[in-house]
């Protein structure tokens, strides 16, 4: 049985300990016999938000990889003499943006950029915090306090802020956008796997293995990095969606994605010049979806925390 089940089935997990429900101990009993995935996943199951959530997330992403595939448009040429064509043109059934092109298809290809960027950053920064956190939680030791210190000045800076300054300083493209999104997300993840080591190393289970005479790093792999693991997905999932706002404000405000290059902030952006004009479908469509992701991505996030609390498993 893996640490993650053993945590999650004797109830030293992050979220809380095991509770008897309602049906009593034979219910009880079954229930604890089950693995603990398929009891997250069926705990999952139960929070219909969460599931459309993430059916809309799924369908966001598989339009974006298969966008040749559901438009014959180009995303960057335009139709001049059909410039801002309402919703509904022929042809083109979201309308036209300021220059002609197809809002449809900015969207698809825009998705790939926006989910990237948004992505791409905490799935690279995850790894890294997560080690940063452990080490410093658990071995309490001079370096490591001295590295959360430092990662704690960075706190004083606003994380928009933060972003729009080292994109500024990087240059606009896809690739400083990630790599300046990854480093305000470093100082915000780090402390959540620091606080859920430090919350952890404090537990029956801990101070057992330590009586016990466990390796400290077979200590801190094997029993602690799975319950910490979780909290920082959880807060690695809401990140997405704060992340897609972010890289989007980026675009907005000129300092990320390069035009014509398509992104959601984008056109967010050519929109907003022609909105005094009582041209509104241009600037709101992508405004909405990214609306919509943002909060899909949250909502999955929130899922996920109780589809893993134990007590919400056996409810």
């Amino acid at each position: 049985m893996s640490a993650l089940t053993e945590a999650v089935g004797t109830g030293r997990s992050l979220i809380g300990t095991r509770r008897t429900p309602a049906g009593g101990h034979a219910r009880a009993k079954a229930e604890a016999s089950k693995p603990a995935w398929r009891l997250a996943v069926r705990a999952f199951s139960r929070d219909r938000m969460a599931v459309l959530s993430l059916v809309v997330l799924v369908v966001v992403a598989l339009a974006a990889i298969f966008a040749p595939l559901l438009t014959s448009y180009s995303p960057v040429a335009g139709d001049p003499v059909n410039r801002l064509a309402g919703v509904g043109t022929d042809g083109h059934f979201l309308g036209l943006d300021g220059q002609g092109r197809d809002i449809w298809t900015r969207l698809l290809y825009g998705g790939r950029n926006s989910l990237l960027v948004a992505v791409i950053p905490v799935l690279v920064v995850f790894p890294l915090a997560l080690m940063i956190g452990l080490f410093a939680g658990f071995r309490r030791s001079r370096a490591g306090e001295v590295t959360m210190r430092v990662l704690d000045v960075l706190f004083a800076f606003p994380l928009v802020l933060l972003a729009i300054a080292l994109s500024a300083v990087l240059g606009a493209g896809l690739g400083n956008v990630m790599l300046a999104i990854g480093i305000t997300l470093v100082p915000y993840m780090a402390r959540v796997a620091y606080t859920a080591t430090v919350q952890e190393s404090s537990k029956d289970y801990v101070e057992a293995a330590r009586a016990y005479g466990a390796n400290p790093l077979l200590l801190m792999f094997r029993e602690l990095m799975p319950n910490v693991v979780v909290q920082l997905l959880v807060y690695a999932t809401t990140l997405c969606g704060l992340m897609i706002v972010v890289a989007s404000g980026l675009s907005f405000l000129g300092v990320g994605v390069i035009p014509p290059t398509p992104d959601w902030g984008i056109m967010t952006a050519d929109g907003k010049n022609v909105l005094l004009e009582g041209i509104y479908h241009v600037a709101t469509i992508p405004g909405l979806l990214i609306l919509v992701v943002s909060l899909a991505f949250s909502l999955v996030g929130d899922g996920i925390r109780d589809a893993l609390d134990p007590r919400k498993q056996t409810s």
